[in-house]
């Protein structure tokens, strides 16, 4: 009980902010933002019990589709230029440790206080740790033209860069008041590509159980087959990291230049610059920055 008043009080903090957010930028009043914050209101207002796992589901989106579409009404601001909003950057080597939301023992009985104190503060530490101290080195290498551990220390970055993002999901993918079911578009969705909510289930857990050695099972969107679909890997990665967009690559798989060059690659991504396409680039870039992610 004293879980849920707490729950309810922080929402009832979180849309008064959001309403003084609203004022201080003069917003119009007959925005549709400040329509859905004064349905909001009512909605937190009439609640006077407890509510089941997917009625807090369900409020807990409300308070998310508000917040996607202020982000959304300020980034078309920006645009025209009314307002000004500051992008938060993670410089080189300074990514930290992102705080929980919740307490170590919030997830108890299905994971333990001592579980999550070790998993969150030990092994996620040393994904973070692990990540600053590898950009810090290839930083090095590059000031001093200093090659030679390049491949050691692109292992490291891809180790612990995936490490420290995929568990700042994982910890956001938990909540005290989670359980039950996906609703709305997730759950067309996930009926919609994988047949029912059941064989979707199955198939997570399985991918999960069966993934070799230590590694995820996880569900992703595919922009740009525009479906979901469920991957297994092995540690955090496959020379990768996950939640990232590409901008700009180069394939050096042999079937892509050795007919031509041979075994020589290096003179072909010499001359593989000369055919770059940076208008391609530069929107890749633009549109994976309107993709914004709270930096840690």
């Amino acid at each position: 009980m004293d879980q849920f008043k707490k729950y309810v009080n922080e929402l009832f903090n979180w849309n008064k902010d959001m309403r003084d957010f609203l004022a201080s930028e003069k917003v119009e009043e007959n925005s549709e933002l400040w329509t859905k914050l004064d349905q909001f209101t009512g909605l937190i207002e009439s609640v006077s019990s407890p509510l089941s796992n997917n009625e807090l589901i369900d409020l807990q989106s409300k308070a998310e589709t508000i917040h996607a579409d202020m982000e959304d009404y300020f980034k078309r601001k920006q645009n025209i230029g009314d307002i000004w909003i500051e992008e938060s950057v993670v410089s080189l080597g300074r990514h930290s440790l992102p705080d929980l939301t919740y307490s170590y023992d919030a997830l108890e009985p299905y994971i333990s206080q001592e579980i999550m104190e070790l998993h969150h503060k030990k092994h996620h530490k040393a994904y973070v740790d692990g990540l600053n101290k590898a950009e810090l080195e290839l930083k090095t290498a590059r000031e001093n033209n200093n090659f030679a551990l390049i491949k050691h220390w692109s292992r490291e970055l891809s180790f612990h860069g995936s490490g420290h993002y995929l568990h700042t999901i994982f910890w956001k993918n938990m909540s005290p008041h989670g359980g039950g079911s996906p609703t709305g578009q997730l759950l067309h969705e996930i009926e919609r590509y994988f047949g029912s909510l059941i064989y979707f289930r199955r198939h997570f857990a399985e991918a999960a159980k069966q993934v070799e050695g230590n590694g995820w099972a996880i569900l992703v969107w595919s922009p740009r087959a525009r479906h979901l679909e469920i991957l297994q890997t092995e540690k955090h990665m496959n020379m990768t990291q996950w939640d990232t967009i590409p901008i700009l690559v180069i394939d050096v798989w042999e079937h892509a230049f050795y007919l031509q060059y041979k075994n020589n690659r290096e003179e072909y991504i010499k001359n593989w610059w000369k055919v770059v396409n940076w208008n391609d680039v530069e929107m890749r870039f633009d549109r994976a920055r309107e993709l914004k992610w709270q930096p840690f």
